[in-house]
């Protein structure tokens, strides 16, 4: 792969040098993406972002198992529309309708192309609408980037794919925002994010509704920097799950996992493009805080000290979709506060069974 014409920053902030070679996460995404990304016409498919990060964690064997129990929630693939081309693609974006003209697109970009030079070319073009689809458009490309970052192979490709095909398809932007003064941290920052008025209800409602926000981190201009705020926001936003999950148990858990999936892109992107990665993921984690949190925290008894993988098998039995994606994020940051973040998400959550 030839990307010496591109300044990418070397390392890696996942666990592992290829993850899960078992073959599992190859047969699990196959089976889903004869699926679409949405069921009732409009909540989102998390199978692909909760097998890979089963397989992530050495689980792949448990997968199929889990799929199972969600099978009832999968819906099949949309029909196309009218190709998506290089001159027609501006009037497409963000057009729910052209979900499968969207992942046939970068289907074919991805064959023709090194995935990283597509995503560089489209990342900048979709960040301004990574809350779209409640951000579980760039949640899902961020698990996709993990898994071909570990085995660049067809299955995983194809999930790429998909994951960008459905953030073109439901990119949306955050506009008309007064903006706010920040603090000096990412927790202080959140806390001073106003709530909406009462009375909205949804996704869409609530992000309507939406005026204002804090800035934070809006000075950044070294991607070194960027990339140590982008840390500091996903850390403070799954410890704030400990004590504000209670808010919306399902919905809160994206202020973490969104800014967390743009960390995970980061070394796969060109460096000039951190410093407004960074930017649009404290935009999400704020908005979804401004939609969902408490009026007041709770400070729960402190849970019993697990390890790492001994809280990930809790989230994996417990089966919740958010759950398992939660303590997935959880583990990358690695903190007791974390963990803990991770057990609560269990306490408060429907099981998926």
């Amino acid at each position: 792969m030839d990307t010496s014409n591109t300044n990418y920053a070397s390392g890696s902030n996942h666990r592992g040098d290829r993850g899960d070679t078992s073959g599992r996460l190859e047969e699990a995404l196959e089976r889903l993406h004869v699926c679409g990304p949405e069921r009732d016409g409009w909540l989102s498919n998390h199978a692909p972002m909760v097998v890979e990060a089963l397989a992530a964690h050495g689980r792949a064997e448990r997968v199929h198992h889990w799929l199972d129990l969600y099978q009832d929630r999968l819906e099949d693939f949309p029909d196309r529309v009218a190709p998506v081309t290089d001159d027609n693609w501006p009037s497409a974006l963000g057009d729910p309708r052209r979900i499968a003209d969207w992942t046939d697109h970068f289907s074919r970009a991805l064959a023709e192309r090194p995935w990283r030079d597509v995503l560089a070319e489209w990342w900048p073009r979709l960040l301004p609408g990574l809350v779209g689809g409640a951000t579980h458009t760039v949640i899902r490309a961020g698990h996709a980037v993990r898994a071909v970052e570990a085995d660049e192979n067809a299955p995983r490709l194809t999930e790429l794919a998909h994951a960008l095909g459905y953030w073109a398809a439901r990119h949306q932007p955050v506009t008309g925002l007064t903006a706010l003064p920040g603090a000096r941290t990412a927790d202080e920052s959140l806390d001073a994010v106003p709530a909406i008025e009462p009375g909205h209800l949804g996704f869409r409602d609530r992000l309507g509704a939406l005026r204002r926000l804090p800035v934070w981190a809006d000075d950044v201009t070294d991607p070194d920097t960027a990339r140590d705020r982008l840390t500091e926001l996903v850390r403070a936003a799954t410890h704030r799950y400990a004590t504000h999950g209670h808010g919306e148990p399902t919905m809160l858990v994206h202020a973490a996992t969104a800014p967390n999936a743009v960390l995970r892109t980061l070394d796969a992107l060109p460096r000039e493009l951190w410093a407004p990665s960074l930017r649009a993921a404290w935009t999400a984690s704020a908005a979804v805080t401004a939609m969902y949190a408490p009026v007041e925290p709770v400070f729960p008894a402190p849970p019993a000290r697990l390890a790492p993988e001994e809280v990930m098998e809790r989230a994996l039995v417990h089966g919740d979709e958010h759950v398992i994606k939660l303590a997935d994020t959880a583990l990358d940051v690695g903190d007791e506060r974390a963990l803990a973040a991770a057990l609560r998400a269990v306490e408060l959550s429907q099981p998926l069974v």
